[in-house]
């Protein structure tokens, strides 16, 4: 059976261990999710396994006959070759091929040992499928929404998000036996990553994907690495399933006084309700298979700490939230018309993400030149969660527990700001850290503790999972779900979308109605 194997891997960087002593066995037919923290190694473990990156430690065997896939990060390296040759290069041998090809078939003095070349090139060439190249690398192209007109055209003279399409598709070419996926959603709009998980569902070979898309986690994978404190654990099943298993293993065992046979008639129940859910993909089907078999000594524990997000309102909300009319912000919308009530909680779609910035900035009262009215209700308070956050950080010589302190209610206890801190985990010295020197995403879990404070009735959350990692897109879509005032948020999730929307605006096309994210994209596919 083909299987790509991680034999004793290890790698520290400046004498810090990222994992030590893994030992995988990948094989044919499975997608695998590999989750972890942010800085845990996920795309550092990719480069070992695709040999960018030498372990310490151990090797990584695959058949030599074999030919592994990886999805390019630098979306400039093409530049100066045409969308469908970038698409075939992702088959490198195929490449070669052809270019050789060329070379001979140019030649003006052309011998006799040329031609015995020739003739092996040909016979390869026609192994490896090269007469269907062009057509197949043309038909990943166009479902992914690339229009033929532009399939000659140059890399450099495309649009980014045009861009990263190409390189999937490069990544996809030539049914690889090993694909390897870093983040490959991101930038992809919804019916693109809906193709995309449609082809790895069907997909025979080996997939090895990196994400922070728990839809498209749960939709695809059959199994979860999990990269946490130096180890990299293998489980059966989707992420959901790996979390609500560790989870209630969890609670199980701080409830030390349930008898172990009470313990193992939920975790069986759970796992019954876990394969009967599972789809009818071949993938799904023989998780659920899998699943059926699995013990309860094969579940286990994480070890992983969760932020704890819990917006409470200081002041119910009336019938009155937000009139606007005939907003218009140049370059980005033009005269949008829409009421929000008590109880909304609207997802704002657009293709370009700026003009939802602009909006939001907008109805934040951080933009001034627009055209057009809008109107808060008078009971309403509005928290703001920017895109972009720097200007609350940058230059800013303070400690996380004194740049709290400055949102506080509460100025004479620092118990109360530690405690917020300590939700979003940063506790004991952590709390102590420079505002100006923290990452991007513990910049956003500062944010959403200050938003915490304010016990506003009104939230706006622009792209609120940008830096974060799973266990804290987890705990924000918890508190969506459960905050009671009204909401206005962009985002690229689609479960939050589906999970905690009531409402859909999307104000590319005028669409506005009640409805989940799955009925509105059932809609506009009509």
């Amino acid at each position: 059976m083909s299987m790509l194997q991680v034999i004793n891997v290890s790698l520290a960087f400046g004498g810090r261990s990222l994992f030590k002593n893994v030992n995988l066995k990948f094989t044919k037919g499975n997608c695998y999710g590999i989750i972890g923290a942010n800085g845990a190694g996920k795309s550092t473990f990719l480069k070992i396994l695709s040999q960018e990156l030498e372990p310490n430690t151990g090797e990584v065997l695959m058949d030599k006959n074999e030919r592994m896939s990886k999805l390019e990060q630098n979306q400039n390296k093409y530049d100066e070759y045409t969308l469908i040759d970038t698409v075939i290069i992702g088959h490198k041998r195929l490449k070669e091929i052809m270019d050789q090809k060329e070379a001979l078939y140019s030649k003006e003095d052309f011998t006799e040992e040329d031609g015995i070349i020739l003739g092996d090139l040909e016979a390869e060439f026609s192994e490896l499928n090269g007469w269907e190249a062009e057509s197949d690398a043309a038909s990943l192209l166009n479902a992914l929404g690339i229009d033929s007109s532009m399939h000659y055209e140059l890399m450099g003279s495309i649009d980014p998000k045009v861009k990263v399409k190409v390189l999937l598709a490069q990544a996809l070419f030539g049914n690889p036996e090993i694909l390897l996926l870093d983040e490959p959603t991101n930038n992809l709009d919804a019916k693109s990553t809906k193709w995309l998980e449609n082809f790895l569902l069907n997909y025979e070979n080996t997939v090895i994907v990196v994400s922070h898309d728990r839809y498209f986690l749960n939709k695809v994978c059959t199994h979860i690495c999990d990269v946490d404190y130096g180890k990299i654990n293998l489980y059966l099943g989707n992420y959901d399933f790996w979390y609500e298993s560790s989870q209630l293993i969890l609670k199980q065992m701080k409830d030390q006084n349930k008898k172990a046979e009470q313990r193992a008639k939920e975790l069986q129940e759970f796992i019954a309700r876990f394969s009967a859910n599972a789809s009818k993909s071949k993938q799904a089907t023989s998780r659920k298979k899998e699943l059926e078999k699995l013990t309860i000594e094969d579940i286990k524990p994480s070890s992983r700490k969760y932020p704890f997000i819990d917006w409470k309102m200081e002041r119910e909300i009336g019938n009155d939230v937000l009139f606007v009319k005939d907003l218009t912000k140049e370059g980005f919308f033009k005269n949008l018309t829409f009421t929000l009530n008590k109880g909304d909680k609207v997802v704002f779609l657009s293709s370009n993400s700026l003009a939802l910035t602009k909006l939001f900035d907008i109805l934040a009262n951080e933009d001034n030149e627009y055209q057009g009215s809008y109107k808060w209700g008078v009971t309403t308070s509005l928290s703001y969660l920017p895109n972009d956050n720097r200007k609350y950080f940058e230059n800013v010589n303070l400690s996380l527990v004194d740049w709290l302190l400055q949102y506080s209610p509460i100025k004479d206890d620092p118990s109360f700001i530690r405690g917020f801190l300590g939700r979003m985990l940063f506790s004991g010295e952590e709390a102590l850290k420079k505002a100006s020197v923290i990452s991007g995403g513990e910049r956003v879990r500062c944010m959403l503790s200050r938003m915490m404070m304010s016990n506003s009735n009104i939230l706006i959350l622009d792209e609120p999972t940008n830096h974060l990692d799973l266990e804290s897109i987890t705990a924000l879509n918890k508190g969506m779900i459960n905050y009671k005032g009204v909401m206005l948020f962009s985002t690229n999730d689609h479960e939050i979308m589906q999970t905690v929307a009531n409402r859909i605006i999307d104000i590319d096309n005028g669409f506005d109605k009640y409805c989940t994210y799955d009925e509105y994209l059932e809609y506009i596919n009509k």
